[in-house]
């Protein structure tokens, strides 16, 4: 398995890094995350597919390029991949051609071959995919033991349209799988909040899909006000400081819900993605150093799963690199001083993060949170 990662700024390629000389006319794949301006020119997609004329070439935009240990903006990262005797295949699906979300993601699995599968890496509009159903759906129809992870694509903070594209320049409305296949692939996966929960355990007792009406019989915005306090009179923008932390049921990992939107008018808030009546949930609050250890937990994780990582792929949220501000990097910093000089890491910062909360089990959607996926191939 050969990596290489380059970077594309100003309309040229500002950096390339191919330590282990990569012929780019073997590259079977590219993933290329960046700003969606650059995206959206057809132009660019000749560039990069003169560059890589026989890959499979998959696109996102998004709120935040990681390229070595930086975060930059306005820019294309590109990674390209050559196997030794793994392979990839590789689906792309239009969510206007499903009644919703859920049987989207349900096609889209049941398209990818399962023989030999090992991995599906998802690149989905992130404006308008209901991520929670998309999930739901992937893990539907995922055959037992196979890594599910990825992310929602990103627009930086003006949340106006995404874009993804496979062999061809990204369009809103695409969702991507890419599936991995082959005995000596050796993957491992990890993702952490490092927000700190606080007050009683509340139950869901109204909501709709992502839209937060009622905890414990009590309107859920009134509440989440007397906790804010002072910072109340800065909604909605002081929501990313403070996050929910929600169970489906008792038996489930806790996953961290942002909030997107406040309605006055009909008291209700609307979530980064689902919140089931029934469902338990607990208010958060950023720390910065707690965050930034978030993802020295999940390097460390991948780690013990897989102790020799050749690409590191980072899905973190653009709710994280809104508070962290100028710290962003040091979280990008962490993984890779813990995964050492060999291991490239690349990735992007989402509107929503696809991974697994327990070992290789279904995929779950994630919000304010770190994901690390890292691959090798075995001799």
């Amino acid at each position: 398995m050969k990596v290489a990662k380059l970077l594309f700024a100003d309309g040229i390629w500002k950096s390339e890094r191919n330590n282990e000389n990569l012929d780019y006319n073997k590259a079977q794949l590219v993933l290329g995350y960046g700003s969606r301006n650059i995206l959206e020119n057809s132009d660019f997609f000749e560039v990069i597919k003169t560059k890589f004329p026989n890959a499979e070439i998959a696109l996102s935009s998004s709120s935040g390029e990681i390229f070595c240990n930086e975060v930059f903006d306005e820019t294309v990262t590109v990674t390209a991949i050559e196997f030794s005797s793994s392979y990839i295949k590789t689906q792309q699906i239009d969510i206007n051609d499903f009644q919703n979300s859920y049987e989207a993601g349900k096609t889209l699995i049941d398209k990818l071959c399962h023989k030999n599968l090992k991995w599906v890496f998802v690149l989905s509009d992130g404006s308008k995919v209901n991520g929670s159903q998309l999930v739901k759906g992937l893990n539907e129809g995922r055959p037992e033991g196979v890594l599910i992870s990825g992310g929602l694509a990103g627009d930086g903070d003006r949340f106006e349209k995404t874009v993804v594209g496979l062999n061809e320049t990204p369009v809103c409305n695409k969702i991507v799988a890419i599936g991995f296949y082959g005995e000596k692939l050796e993957l491992a996966h990890a993702s952490f909040g490092g927000w700190e929960s606080f007050g009683l355990e509340r139950t869901v007792t109204k909501s709709q899909n992502n839209i937060l009406v009622e905890i414990d019989n009590k309107n859920a915005l009134d509440l989440y006000k007397s906790y804010l306090g002072k910072y109340a009179e800065e909604l909605p923008s002081s929501a990313l400081l403070f996050p929910l932390s929600l169970k489906i049921d008792e038996d489930s990992a806790p996953v961290v819900r942002t909030i997107l939107s406040i309605n006055e008018k009909n008291n209700m808030m609307i979530f980064a993605g689902d919140l089931p009546e029934g469902s338990h949930v607990r208010f958060m609050k950023a720390n910065l150093d707690r965050l930034i250890d978030a993802a020295n937990d999940a390097a460390n994780a991948c780690l013990e799963m897989s102790p020799d990582p050749k690409l590191g792929i980072i899905v973190s949220c653009v709710g994280r690199k809104m508070v962290l501000g100028e710290r962003v990097a040091e979280e990008v910093e962490i993984v890779r001083d813990i995964f050492g000089k060999k291991a490239l890491i690349n990735g992007f910062y989402s509107y929503g993060e696809i991974s697994p909360a327990k070992s290789f089990g279904d995929c779950a959607l994630h919000n304010q949170t770190i994901t690390i996926t890292t691959v090798n191939e075995t001799e």
